[in-house]
Formats: C-alpha cells, structure tokens, sequence
C-alpha cells in the first residue's frame, strides 16, 4: 500500500525516466497537479504541450483536451489518462448537424468554441476559448456569426460585441448550467462579504450578477490578485479547493454543490501512475486529414487573436 505522496513520487520518477510531459486540466484534483508539468486550461495545455521537450505528452482531463494536443503535436505520442473522460459539451453537436446549419446561413462565419471535437473543428472557420472569444469575434470582418455549440459563452460574447448579429444554438456545458439565480441569492445571504467570480459557461441569470466573469485561469487569476479577502466561486468546484491553496489567507465557497464535472472526476492518481508506468490510459491518434483541417480552425484563431 503506498500513500498519496509515495505515489506521486513513484509517478514524478517514471515520468522523468521515459520522457513524458503531464498535463493537468485546472478542474483535476490537486493530487495530480502536484505531479504535473503544466497546470492550466485546455488551449494553453496543448500550447505548452507544443513547446514542451518530451516525446510523449500525458493528458489528464477530457478527450477533446488531448485531440487538441495531438492536433498541434503530431509528432509526438499522446496519451488521455482515462479513456472514458469525455466532454458532454464537446459531443453535443457534430458534422452533420452543423453541415446542416451551415447550409441555412450560408453567409455565416462559424466560430466553434474550444470544447468541440477535432472533427466538428474541421467544418469551422475560427475556435476561441473563453478568454479570447470576445477579442477574435470582434476581429472577424464578416458581421454574421454562428457561435457554437455553448449558448451561454455566445450569449456573453454578443452582448459584449453588440455590433455583430450572432446566431446562437442551443448547447452548453451540463456542469455550469446546474448553478441557478437561487444558488447566487442564497451564497449572498451566507457569505454578504465575498465577491461572486463565474465562468461564462453559465447561465445568463447568473453571469449578470457576478463581480467577475472569465475563464477558470481568469478567475483564479483575479481572486489571487484582489485585495478582497472572501470569494463565491461559480465554476467547476475543484478551483475552491485550488485556491485555498494558493491563497491560505482568504476564504473561498462554492456557489452550489452541485457544480462538479463527473467526467474530470473520472481520472485519479492511480490512473496517472498506469498510464506513465505503462499499462493504462488511451494513446490518441487522428487522422492526418482531419488533424490538418481542424488545425486550420485553430491556426485562424491565433491570427485573429494576435
């Protein structure tokens, strides 16, 4: 039996021994980040995946995190730690769906937020994370929009970008969509003191309350900095038990319980330590037309945000 540290120790060691770089999404449990070379959202994961000296890039969080890696880094093997952990948002929607929207608006640039599969990204024209979407929609010269396939990131984004006719569709990502109006009424009852920071993954009656919205690096990026001492967190909860270790000084609250991503919940330490010692995890693979068009989608993206 070893204990959560001798584990991580077991797993930095083997990391280092066969050349593996990990990853670990922002919504993983803390005993993973502490063996990760990479902590952040998914777009600037595989950004650091890209750059990173390891032949084999390990992908703790879902699977379209780890396509996006193997989309920019074709070269190298990719592995997603537990081949279950998929996105309900990322699969809400797919090439014949949108090939059919596409032939009703016609005269409209699709923008496909990052949580999409490597083959929806292969009929879009631009992707945006959270928080570049309302920059690189501005930059699009075209003034209709299809925004897909998160309505409340769209709806964040158009109010934010009034002069651009955005067409919405109606999808979202489960875990947000759980905090409600009432969840914001009853955390400002308990906690009268603390700042509200949400994600615009939520619902429109939510974000409009909030004293921030952003994305979770965002987030966790302005309670670190404000002179405030107590936050209602609105995201994925594992980003409360994140800050309590970043800022021991300050209190952090869920805005509702009920806010917990199941699937990044699926991937443990003990999947990690399979996976770099060898015997877990799903190497990813695509195929190399699909990679080339949805990097186009990704390539356009960094266009319109420099």
């Amino acid at each position: 039996m070893l204990t959560t540290r001798e584990l991580q120790d077991e797993i930095i060691r083997l990391k280092k021994e066969k050349d593996i770089c990990i990853l670990a999404h922002a919504y993983q449990s803390h005993d993973i980040w502490e063996v990760a070379d990479y902590v952040g959202d998914s777009y600037g994961l595989s950004v650091q995946a890209a750059k990173a000296a390891q032949s084999t890039v390990l992908m703790c969080g879902v699977r379209f995190m780890a396509e996006t890696v193997k989309i920019l880094s074709p070269q190298k093997r990719v592995l997603l730690s537990n081949s279950n952990a998929g996105c309900p948002m990322a699969e809400q929607m797919d090439v014949e769906l949108i090939s059919g929207v596409k032939k009703m608006y016609p005269d409209y640039t699709v923008v496909a937020y990052i949580n999409t599969t490597s083959e929806l990204k292969t009929i879009c024209d631009v992707c945006v994370t959270s928080s570049s979407a309302v920059q690189i929609v501005k930059n699009i010269e075209n003034k209709n929009i299809l925004f897909i396939p998160d309505c409340n990131l769209g709806k964040w984004v158009a109010d934010q970008v009034p002069e651009k006719n955005i067409k919405l569709l109606q999808g979202g990502c489960p875990t947000h969509v759980r905090m409600s109006k009432r969840d914001v009424e009853k955390a400002r009852k308990a906690h009268p003191d603390a700042l509200l920071l949400v994600h615009p993954e939520c619902l429109p009656e939510v974000s409009e309350l909030a004293d921030y919205r952003g994305s979770t690096t965002g987030i966790m990026d302005y309670a670190k900095k404000s002179d405030a001492k107590e936050f209602i967190i609105g995201t994925e909860n594992s980003i409360v038990q994140h800050l309590q270790f970043a800022c021991p000084d300050k209190q952090f609250y869920p805005l509702s319980r009920d806010c917990v991503c199941h699937n990044m919940k699926l991937t443990t330490l003990g999947d990690v330590y399979q996976c770099v010692k060898g015997t877990g995890g799903e190497e990813i693979k695509l195929d190399e037309e699909v990679r080339i068009k949805a990097k186009r989608c990704i390539d356009t993206m960094l266009e319109l945000g420099n």
